[in-house]
């Protein structure tokens, strides 16, 4: 599932997902090196989070960093700052 912008809609068929696992949302972009404000990325869970419970959620980038065969606009160190911004707010929201 694609949130990483508006095109995504809203968060409704989160409500939707069955069984055991978490639903894989990507939720910072992956085209683009701009790091995301974890509190803009702490709203849009809270937002998420009226549709499925919170441990429900997975928080990852969208399409990983290449969503085509050529990858994306991205530094290395830019990927790793995402992913430390997914572990932290992860671990600040009790993930």
């Amino acid at each position: 599932m694609e949130y990483d912008t508006d095109r995504g809609g809203g968060f409704e068929p989160l409500a939707l997902a069955e069984g055991s696992g978490a639903p894989s949302s990507g939720w910072l972009p992956a085209r683009l090196g701009t790091l995301e404000s974890k509190d803009a990325l702490k709203r849009r869970i809270g937002e998420a989070a009226r549709f499925t419970d919170l441990d429900r959620l997975c928080l990852s980038p969208q399409c990983g960093f290449a969503s085509t065969e050529k990858g994306n606009i991205l530094a290395e160190d830019e990927q790793w700052a995402k992913l430390r911004l997914i572990v932290e707010t992860a671990a600040e929201i009790g993930g």
